[in-house]
């Protein structure tokens, strides 16, 4: 006898239950018209090695005038691949411009500078959410159009316990090499977020030396036409891949494994139409996470993070998954995730939303399906509105509309942990053909209006409520 899952798989359903499987359907519709339309930018067939430039294969002397100057002639020519050949290749900060693919070959590897002077002058850019003048990102991009950096080399940002993480501060037994006395970044975080919230202007919020903000890995800000594929990420100093504000993104087949404090692997900020594929995490934080600004300077950007697709990854160590959220307060909408491997005893939760009173975000219209989950070390599935303030503030948050189906998880201490705020209900969210097994514990389900649950199973068993005793 065909089961009512293989019915469903095989489109019989549009009969058997038309309004629920024209939706779903109707979704995934939208999630391929969308990768559809996102394409990667296509490059003049044009190499500049930056050997030619005088960079040095050996990793002695120092070659960031080499990658700057095989850059603006690329882009001067028209555009090209700037080629990193095999070899050791010692910079500062890679800044790209119009029409310039920056290309690893295989056996090549960048090494970062561990001096934060090298990265200086300040830039423009965002750390956590909010906008302002800082030590440059590790490979930069500001407002540039059809950008790229691919290829199978190794991208080292060379930090570690002398180097940059120290910078955290007081965070997990000081794994990162702080100790009392050093310098961190909480007075000046502190500093920023109330410039923020004051709406002092960004040109005016200046940090860098003294202020210990650590820069992401790779960030492209206000570009269009991005790709980034194929090559290797180690040792990063903060977040990892940092689109922001941009549109038109390829993520693709990147090794991402890095695991120091805020190692993000991929956060797409306010961006609009992004694809992440066949990529690998193992992260010191959220493998992904989505966001879209911070409390009031999110409000004040006001541009919500959107139709972003993610397919085919696997996630390993980290915090989160799949996660959106915290920075949140310019919203987040049409997110699809589906085909992915979610597993490590390291990872806390599978699927990750992230919010509360001072971000106040929307998120709505997420459709997640085909999530492989071996085990998690909390929950498959949290929601969690409690996130650092929490309540305190003054700005409802908001999750709605989520669509979770076909996830099988092999242990985890909660099948889902859902917790809204009084008043901030979470709302809408259906959980469809899940099966989890290995579950120590009843979920946790607080301040949820509209759970609905259609064939899910916990340990075996089918279940209508998922905070009854195991």
């Amino acid at each position: 006898m065909i089961s009512r899952r293989e019915i469903l798989w095989a489109g019989a359903a549009l009969t058997a239950f038309p309004a629920a499987a024209r939706d779903r359907a109707g979704d995934w519709d939208e999630a391929a018209a969308i990768v559809a339309r996102i394409r990667p930018p296509i490059f003049p067939d044009r190499d500049f090695p930056i050997t030619d430039f005088g960079a040095d294969p050996d990793g002695v002397a120092d070659s960031s005038d080499a990658f700057a100057q095989a850059i603006s002639a690329a882009n001067a020519a028209g555009g090209g691949r700037v080629v990193v050949p095999p070899g050791d290749f010692l910079t500062g900060p890679i800044h790209l411009k119009s029409h310039v693919n920056l290309h690893l070959a295989k056996g090549a590897t960048v090494r970062f500078k561990t001096d934060p002077r090298a990265y200086l002058p300040l830039v423009f850019t965002r750390w956590e959410g909010v906008e302002l003048m800082n030590y440059s990102p590790f490979v930069y991009a500001f407002e540039q159009e059809n950008i790229a950096v691919t290829g199978e080399g190794v991208l080292d940002g060379q930090c570690s316990r002398e180097h940059w993480w120290t910078w955290k501060g007081p965070w997990k037994q000081n794994q990162h090499g702080w100790t009392d006395g050093l310098p961190d970044q909480r007075p000046a975080r502190a500093r920023l977020f109330q410039m923020a919230e004051d709406r002092t202007p960004v040109a005016e919020r200046r940090f860098g030396e003294g202020s210990y903000l650590r820069p992401p890995f790779i960030q492209p800000y206000r570009c269009k036409n991005v790709l980034i594929e194929g090559v290797s990420l180690r040792r990063s100093p903060f977040w990892q891949v940092h689109p922001v504000l941009c549109e038109n993104v390829t993520i693709r087949r990147l090794d991402i494994n890095s695991h120091g404090p805020n190692n993000d692997g991929c956060d797409p900020e306010s961006c609009k139409d992004v694809l992440i594929e066949d990529c690998f995490f193992s992260t010191g934080d959220d493998c992904i996470a989505l966001n879209s600004g911070r409390n009031e300077d999110g409000r004040r950007v006001g541009v919500p993070c959107e139709n972003v697709v993610i397919r085919n990854c696997r996630m390993a160590d980290g915090h989160g998954g799949i996660t959106i959220g915290s920075q949140i307060s310019g919203h987040v909408r049409n997110v699809f995730a589906e085909n992915c491997r979610l597993d490590s005893p390291d990872l806390d939760h599978a699927i990750r939303f992230k919010n509360n009173a001072l971000r106040g975000g929307i998120v709505e219209r997420v459709r997640y399906r085909n999530l492989d989950v071996g085990q998690v070390r909390r929950a498959v599935v949290t929601v969690d509105f409690n996130y650092e303030e929490g309540a305190n503030g003054r700005f409802r948050p908001v999750l709605r509309d989520v669509l979770i189906e076909n996830v099988r998880s092999g242990k985890s201490r909660w099948a889902v942990d859902l917790q809204g705020l009084p008043g901030a209900p979470v709302r809408d969210v259906r959980i469809v053909d899940c099966d989890f097994q290995g579950v120590a514990e009843p979920s946790i389900v607080r301040h949820v209006q509209g759970l609905k649950l259609t064939n899910v199973q916990v340990n075996g068993r089918p279940v209508r409520d998922l905070t009854a005793p195991l």
